[in-house]
């Protein structure tokens, strides 16, 4: 049997695959940014909760792939308590749909999450970030 069917991938990726591509995206922003993300929590779920889609105005679970929770880095504040921390969350059923969909490698679809929810971590918008990617584009 030659190696590419051996390790030819017969199954999903689990949500443990899904954060350590996550965790490498992470570990290859530069440090300016990965020095800020201390405490930001890193989720992995099958999809957004009903609440998040419905405050989204989202009614296709499978469309949203990666939500920033919590404060922007320039509104947090240390006076500010019982507030959850901020979170990445990463959505596995609607990235492995995407990947199947667009035959983009799964690590670069989760690296364009990350980098996104990032994004909004340090305040950024939508439009901010697309008129980024539309630059380097």
């Amino acid at each position: 049997m030659s190696p590419s069917v051996r390790q030819r991938q017969t199954f999903a990726p689990d949500a443990a695959t899904i954060e350590r591509l996550a965790e490498a995206a992470v570990a290859r922003l530069p440090e300016l940014f990965r020095k800020h993300l201390h405490g930001v929590v890193l989720r992995i779920e099958e999809f957004a909760d009903e609440g998040v889609l419905k405050e989204l105005g989202i009614e296709d679970p499978f469309e949203l792939s990666g939500l920033y929770s919590g404060r922007a880095l320039g509104e947090q504040s240390s006076t500010i308590s019982g507030e959850l921390p901020a979170m990445i969350h990463l959505y596995r059923r609607p990235l492995l749909d995407e990947w199947c969909e667009t035959g983009v490698s799964l690590e670069t679809l989760v690296t364009h999450v990350i980098v996104h929810e990032v994004g909004h971590h340090f305040g950024f918008s939508d439009e901010n970030m697309h008129a980024i990617e539309d630059e380097v584009a």
